[in-house]
């Protein structure tokens, strides 16, 4: 194998290792931020006016040629995706990391995959046979990872100190001593979790009938931006206060969140989900997790809790389950390829036609 086949081949390896230390990033600074006072929904529209501005020069000139047309079926699609990751999500997780933690709210992301699972089965997107092991496999490793998650929602254990964290005041707000928030925000984490994972499959169908990645992105950016602009006037009403930001940790929170994992984030998980599908994106979040955690505890103060150790390991667990039961899928389906070709058998219109068929393709 010579040394581009190894690059090309360890390239959406590399984009997605690089993807979880900048979310790992916009976790922290963003809990920061909004722990300061920022308004969320405020932040959503900059984050995602950033991310259309600057991805949009590079969709004009990149993908100038190649741009397939925007019909009315796909323009339905952007809205979708443009409601259903920057403003339910991005504002759901937000919240949801303010009131209990970026460590707490890292590890219960892990369960977007056994979510986008589900989704996919009740879709009859994704086949599942009982008698097959990969099948198995897949099942347990979305009701372990349930487990991991309501075992952190109903146990917190004793606090962990590391040597960085001895003799300093922690976050009163991570999560222990304030139930109520903590509580609420779990649940708003789990909501997010759903339209995240929902996000991930309908961004896999959109892709496959209109395969520019770049303009996709910045489209996905500035619908997100409109939407969240009139959700902001609804809520915020005639209060302009609110859209103030200085020179300081919220401009940079919008601007690292736009760019980086908005804008950039977008862009890398579509054409990695082009070649892998959204369960492979999705198995990189538990180093998100680990990052997330180390640098909430340094530069926030938050608690690390006994019992998120244990459910973050359960989730993982879990998580690992899915991934080697899809990985089995691939495998198949290679098997599979192989025999009809090799005994010439022609393939036939039912088998290649339809949205339903090209997404189920792209999720196993």
């Amino acid at each position: 194998m010579s040394m581009s086949e190894m690059i090309n081949k360890a390239k959406p390896f590399i984009l997605m290792v690089l993807l979880q230390f900048g979310f790992a990033g916009m976790y922290t600074i963003a809990v920061a931020s909004l722990k300061q006072g920022m308004n969320h929904y405020v932040l959503v529209v900059y984050r995602n006016a950033i991310a259309a501005a600057v991805m949009a020069p590079f969709a004009l000139w990149f993908e100038r040629k190649g741009r397939p047309k925007l019909t009315f079926r796909v323009f339905l699609k952007i809205v979708a995706l443009g409601l259903l990751e920057p403003v339910l999500d991005q504002n759901f997780c937000y919240v949801g990391s303010k009131y209990t933690s970026a460590g707490f709210a890292a590890i219960l992301i892990n369960i977007i995959p056994s979510i986008t699972f589900v989704m996919a089965v009740i879709l009859r997107m994704e086949k599942v046979n009982i008698k097959q092991i990969r099948s198995q496999a897949k099942v347990i490793g979305t009701l372990v990872t349930v487990a991991g998650a309501i075992l952190m929602i109903l146990y917190n254990g004793p606090v962990i100190e590391f040597v960085w964290s001895k003799g300093r005041a922690h976050d009163s707000n991570s999560g222990v001593s304030n139930g109520g928030n903590w509580l609420l925000g779990t649940i708003l984490l789990i909501c997010s979790c759903t339209f995240w994972a929902a996000f991930y499959i309908v961004q896999a169908n959109t892709l496959e009938s209109y395969p520019a990645e770049l303009t996709l992105t910045t489209l996905i950016c500035a619908m997100g931006a409109a939407l969240s602009s009139a959700v902001t006037l609804v809520v915020e009403g005639k209060n302009m206060e609110v859209w103030s930001i200085g020179w300081d940790m919220n401009l940079l929170t919008a601007v690292y969140s736009g760019v980086i994992c908005s804008g950039i984030a977008y862009y890398i998980q579509g054409i990695v989900m082009k070649e892998k599908g959204p369960v492979f994106v999705t198995a990189f979040n538990p180093l998100c997790m680990f990052i997330t955690a180390l640098m909430g505890s340094i530069i926030l103060a938050e608690e690390i809790t006994l019992g998120r150790i244990i459910g973050a390991v359960i989730i993982v667990s879990g998580l690992y389950s899915l991934i080697w039961g899809k990985s089995k899928d691939g495998l198949a389906q290679s098997s599979e390829r192989s025999d009809k070709n090799g005994a010439l058998d022609l393939p036939t219109t039912k088998d290649f036609t339809g949205p339903s068929a090209k997404l189920e393709l792209q999720v196993k």
